[in-house]
């Protein structure tokens, strides 16, 4: 009797230990494609979808300085986890396929449409791609509601005219102006139309929000460097990145890399989220 007792409470505790297990990504919709901080675990992504998205996907990204950190950091990933992340313009190698820069400018330079004439010349030109992404500089923050509108059916335009590219939506970055700033609004804008459309997101401001344990900074005013106010006194006085990398073990826990204004840890997150969509976009349901 008392082993049976004894063996009961062993899978009971088992089974409240599984419970608990709080993994980012856990009970991910597969029909769900906007990659946030909840696709920041390197970890949890399987190789062979790593192996797939390399095997299907071509890849062009226009961006200019914020844009970089997806692609400085997965270059800073492969000296610190190995060539399964290697990348390059044409993906020789076994590398991944992804021309870098591979049209001028952002969404917002040197304008606020003239992105989406340069894509279709450029998806012309190299009828391989099947990814498009671009990204934001700084021109979410004065967007205005119709801005933004104007980039959502330029998108949906482009995702219409070229049925087999997929189009990744993205988010700007933070500014520092909290949850009732003009940037925040519009984000939101993006993120709403994209859950209500099925869209492709890759939410780089949400990634900016929470550190590598998912403590939330949002609410706490967080800029593009990952500066924050700790004590409500409206100026930033903290980094949560930096604390994050001065108490964990650099080649191990994160990696050293150029991240355009802002920090290494930053730019680590966003090529784990990198990684994660390209393999969500070669089949994997995210769990």
């Amino acid at each position: 009797m008392k082993t049976l007792r004894f063996l009961l409470v062993i899978v009971l505790l088992g089974f409240l230990s599984g419970c608990s297990k709080d993994e980012k990504n856990d009970n991910i919709d597969p029909s769900d494609l906007m990659m946030d901080h909840r696709f920041t675990e390197l970890s949890s992504i399987p190789a062979d979808w790593i192996n797939e998205a390399k095997a299907k996907l071509h890849i062009a990204y226009g961006h200019t300085s914020h844009g970089s950190q997806i692609t400085t950091g997965m270059t800073g990933l492969v000296s610190f986890k190995g060539d399964l992340y290697s990348w390059n313009n044409g993906g020789t190698g076994g590398a991944l396929d992804l021309h870098d820069y591979a049209m001028t400018g952002d969404l917002g330079n040197p304008d606020r449409t003239s992105w989406a004439d340069r894509t279709r010349t450029y998806l012309e030109a190299n009828t391989d791609v099947n990814v498009i992404m671009w990204s934001w500089c700084g021109q979410v923050s004065s967007a205005t509601e119709a801005d933004i509108n104007t980039y959502l059916s330029l998108m949906s335009d482009l995702e219409e005219d070229y049925p087999g590219v997929k189009f990744v939506y993205m988010t700007g970055h933070l500014d520092g102006t909290g949850l009732t700033g003009n940037l925040h609004l519009r984000n939101e804008q993006i993120r709403n139309y994209c859950k209500t459309n099925n869209k492709v997101l890759f939410d780089f401001a949400d990634i900016e929000s929470y550190n590598p344990e998912g403590v939330y900074f949002g609410d706490k005013k967080p800029n593009d460097a990952c500066d924050y106010d700790s004590d409500g006194n409206g100026s930033p006085d903290n980094n949560w990145a930096i604390q994050w990398q001065d108490s964990h073990t650099e080649g191990v826990d994160w990696y050293s890399c150029t991240s355009a204004h802002s920090q290494p840890l930053n730019a680590n997150q966003k090529a784990y989220a990198a990684w994660a969509l390209w393999a969500r976009l070669a089949g994997w349901d995210g769990n």
